[in-house]
């Protein structure tokens, strides 16, 4: 007789069984349309074998060294071989100790996820992941689903992870790893990361750096060893034990490792930090214009975010270091100087006029202003105050100010550029578009057009060296009234001369008298000056009036600089360039360039020779004796010094056999000068740089090739036709009769 007990048990078993059935059939079902792409397709087989990552392009110096990249995810790939050991070893003591054992899936990890998260509802049920489920959600991203998003992610991911088993070996999967994990600073790959904290390739990494990076991959942020170095030490020291529990390592090995603080040496390669931004920009620029003509073989076009390009340019990286701190070192002093000599009577904070016509040139002015706001309303908007970080040169600031405030406050910075190259080829060695990146865009080196003051002074004499004057021939210094020109009047600058003096070419060239430029100007004429500018591969637009003796056209610096290189060049100018060659990331390459040098000389070695002993001088006895005096350079060098009217832009160019520098400083508003020509001098302000540039290179040999170069002797032809007196007096006629003013017309043809 059935009692009612074993009815109602054998009900349970039935009930029970069904309901373990529909759940199994549920599982199944589930899984099945997961497999078969109802929550989204699955790569196939064919899709994993060709994977394909954006990749960053990478901008490499004249050797080879990483100093940015151009990217959307910052990813740099490299090779199984690139990898230390105890890279690996730390990634899987920590992440999947068992990764050499399973076929990409722990099984039993992965159902103590399913039915922990589904009938239990257990958030911290674990991951259950394994490094190749890892590179599969690396690789595809995860969705987000209305129900059970986490499964349904774990469940694809494990398709794609037993699919990549089966075409990839583990060490090809742990290469693939390595490439394409993300680490903290929006870095993807062990090579982007290596180089970004620690400043090195990954190969190189220590069994430290090794463990601290793979110590942050738990959590991108909270393991940043930038941001938080204590919490990341801890984790390091976490990895390290897993290493001696899983005899990777010994324990007296981490216990040496753990002894030590981490080390950054953290890179910025982001587009407004690191090593040299404005050139890296502005090699960005001209890589776009060379991807306009190359083409892939396909004929599509190359993406210099995504292709992982390879751009080899000029730059010497360590000389780019040391201009940047000679830059830092005296703009940082000058600044100061420059903002005491105004005191009360500052332009930026008392000149209305000058403000309002500033304030018209801001981005968000423009924008109000076609918003069709009326003047008042722009000005409430620019007058709004919040939180602004500035640049400040002793550390950024951040205050509460306005847009008008923001405005005077950048108003009152001198800003620079420089550019130093081989003379012989035009190869960029070191670039400086501005002070800070960050907070002034604007380039100085290849888009700004500054009057390039008495450094034009040269190619004035060159013409008339050239065309037959002698060095020797003598200048009076007096002032002459050109009556044709609404009686222009040259004066020089600082103390008057005196009238009765006469200089040689040379003395008048070192000590950039500007009454005997304009003189030599008048005598060789305009036109013939202008097409022997044009030979050296300045191409802006020059005013044809006589007071371009004086350097009041705008040249860029670039072109500035290939000019004067012909005077250590075989008197050959040179384009400067900044790419010499192009590869795709297979290191095929794309493109490859060569410089640009004139054929022929643009003047005769005799003149270049002339020339350059001119400006010796200048260094030995005229404007540039500061090089000598003050920062006791004993290299050979030849230089020229600048300053334009009113004092707006100083200048130098320092010339030696191996490198060729020009260097500007001044105000970007034009309207602001320095007070006196005593401080706005070339000699006070941009000669300065190109010094400390040089008394710190002076102490690296591996700059010695520059630095402990030779000029050649020069000819006895031009050692005789330079000797005689530098000046001379007029005679006791010429001083009693020649009292008065003097007036002429200048001979423009």
């Amino acid at each position: 007789m059935i009692t009612i007990k074993k009815v109602v048990q054998k009900k349970w078993i039935q009930l029970g069984s069904l309901l373990l059935g529909s759940l199994i059939l549920l599982f199944f079902c589930f899984y099945g349309s997961i497999y078969f792409g109802f929550f989204g397709k699955l790569p196939s087989k064919e899709e994993l074998s060709s994977l394909k990552q954006a990749e960053a392009t990478q901008v490499l110096d004249k050797d080879g060294h990483l100093i940015g990249k151009y990217y959307i995810y910052d990813r740099q790939p490299i090779t199984y071989e690139d990898l230390p050991q105890h890279l690996i070893d730390a990634l899987v003591a920590t992440e999947d100790v068992r990764f050499y054992e399973h076929d990409g899936v722990d099984n039993t990890s992965l159902l103590r996820v399913f039915f922990k998260t589904i009938l239990l509802r257990d958030k911290s049920s674990g991951g259950g992941s394994t490094i190749t489920l890892q590179l599969a959600k690396n690789l595809f991203g995860r969705k987000k689903y209305r129900l059970f998003s986490t499964v349904i992610n774990k469940l694809k991911e494990s398709f794609v992870a037993k699919r990549m088993e089966d075409i990839y070996s583990k060490k090809e999967i742990l290469t693939l790893y390595f490439n394409t994990v993300p680490f903290p600073d929006n870095t993807y790959g062990i090579e982007s990361a290596s180089q970004k904290f620690f400043n090195k390739p990954t190969y190189k990494l220590t069994l430290s750096e090794a463990a601290t990076l793979i110590g942050s991959l738990k959590a991108n942020h909270s393991y940043n060893p930038r941001l938080f170095p204590e919490r990341s030490q801890l984790r390091r020291d976490v990895v390290l034990k897993q290493m001696i529990k899983y005899e990777y390592i010994s324990s007296n090995r981490a216990d040496q490792t753990m002894n030590k603080p981490i080390e950054l040496d953290y890179q910025y390669f982001n587009h407004d930090l690191g090593l040299a931004p404005y050139f890296r920009e502005e090699v960005k620029k001209e890589l776009v214009k060379i991807l306009e003509k190359h083409k892939r073989p396909d004929s599509s076009t190359y993406d210099i975010y995504n292709d992982g390009l390879i751009i080899y340019t000029t730059l010497d990286s360590k000389m780019q270091f040391l201009a940047e701190e000679a830059m830092k070192e005296h703009l940082q002093v000058l600044q100061k100087e420059y903002e005491t000599s105004y005191g009360s009577t500052a332009p930026w904070k008392n000149n209305n006029a000058l403000i309002k016509t500033a304030v018209k040139h801001l981005d968000l002015y423009k924008k109000l202003k076609e918003l069709g706001l009326s003047e008042a309303q722009i000005e409430d908007s620019l007058s709004v105050k919040k939180d602004i970080e500035l640049f400040e040169w002793e550390g950024n600031t951040t205050k509460k100010i306005s847009s008008i405030d923001s405005l005077q406050h950048y108003l009152k910075f001198l800003n620079t550029g420089m550019i130093a190259i081989e003379p012989t080829t035009g190869a960029v060695q070191a670039y400086l578009g501005g002070i800070d990146y960050r907070y002034f865009k604007y380039d100085h080196v290849s888009q700004s057009k500054r009057q390039v003051g008495s450094t034009f002074k040269p190619f004035v004499y060159t013409t008339a060296i050239e065309n037959g004057m002698k060095p020797c021939t003598y200048f009076s210094t007096k002032e002459i009234t050109y009556t044709n020109l609404d009686n222009w009047t040259p004066k020089n600058a600082g103390e008057e001369e005196d009238p009765h003096l006469n200089f040689t070419l040379e003395k008048a060239l070192s000590n950039s008298i500007n009454t005997i430029a304009v003189k030599v100007l008048n005598d060789v004429g305009i036109p013939k000056v202008i097409e022997q500018v044009r030979k050296l591969g300045i191409t802006d637009s020059l005013s044809q009036e006589p007071a371009m003796a004086l350097g009041t056209d705008g040249i860029k610096i670039k072109e500035l600089a290939g000019a004067y290189a012909s005077y250590v060049n075989a008197g050959k100018g040179v384009t400067p360039y900044c790419i010499s060659k192009l590869e795709d990331k297979n290191g095929n390459i794309i493109a490859s360039f060569e410089p640009e040098v004139t054929e022929t000389p643009s003047y005769s070695d005799y003149t270049r020779q002339v020339l350059l002993e001119m400006m010796k001088s200048t260094v030995e006895q005229g404007t540039a004796t500061r090089i000598r005096t003050t920062y006791k350079l004993e290299n050979d060098i030849a230089g020229k010094t600048g300053t334009t009217q009113d004092n707006k832009d100083g200048w130098f160019v320092g010339i030696t056999p191996n490198l060729v520098a020009v260097t500007w400083v001044g105000n970007d508003n034009y309207n602001i000068g320095f007070t006196t020509t005593t401080m706005g001098q070339g000699a006070n302000t941009a000669l300065p740089i190109f010094a400390k540039l040089y008394q710190k290179m002076n102490q690296d040999p591996v700059f010695d090739i520059i630095t402990k170069s030779k000029f050649e002797e020069p000819s006895e032809e031009v050692l005789r036709d330079l000797d005689c007196k530098p000046e001379k007096r007029d005679n006791i006629f010429k001083r009693i009769f020649g009292k008065k003013k003097k007036k002429k017309k200048f001979k423009k043809e």
